[in-house]
């Protein structure tokens, strides 16, 4: 039986006790599901905390339920959508110092999602390059920006 990304997500809400509606958007990499609540805040969490491990649980759910089912982004109210133009700001604004001061820049510690959005916002800068590094005492990775040789 194929997954139903869109009826599980409004299923897991519900025991979790949200009450929430859920729009679905094809994307090229996916699918979105955009959940509109009045408890926007509670459901995101520290600085999107709950709102990827929502993601997380789902993914894993659909994927037991079927092995091809599309990976699910699960977005708040557009939160997603800011914080990574954001994050893309916060990249493209570190490059600038970059290339302006011939200095390494590090961003602060951010989670594999994050840090993916950074390198591919930077990848055709012909003057920066981007490594992640290991963080001690945390899952996450730091980025370094500096200039190309």
């Amino acid at each position: 039986m194929p997954a139903q990304p869109k009826a599980t997500l409004e299923q897991l809400l519900h025991h979790l006790g949200f009450d929430a509606t859920v729009e679905e958007h094809q994307l090229d990499e996916g699918l979105l599901l955009d959940v509109k609540t009045s408890d926007s805040g509670r459901l995101i969490g520290r600085q999107g905390q709950t709102l990827s491990d929502l993601q997380y649980l789902l993914n894993r759910l659909l994927f037991q339920q079927d092995s091809t089912s599309p990976k699910v982004t699960v977005d708040v109210g557009g939160y997603r959508s800011q914080a990574r133009e954001a994050l893309v700001k916060k990249a493209q604004d570190a490059a600038e110092k970059v290339r302006r001061w011939g200095d390494v820049v590090e961003l602060e510690p951010l989670n594999a999602f994050d840090r993916r959005i950074v390198h591919n916002a930077l990848k055709d800068d012909p003057s920066v390059e981007t490594h992640s590094v290991e963080v001690e005492g945390t899952d996450k990775k730091a980025i370094l920006l500096r200039p190309k040789h």
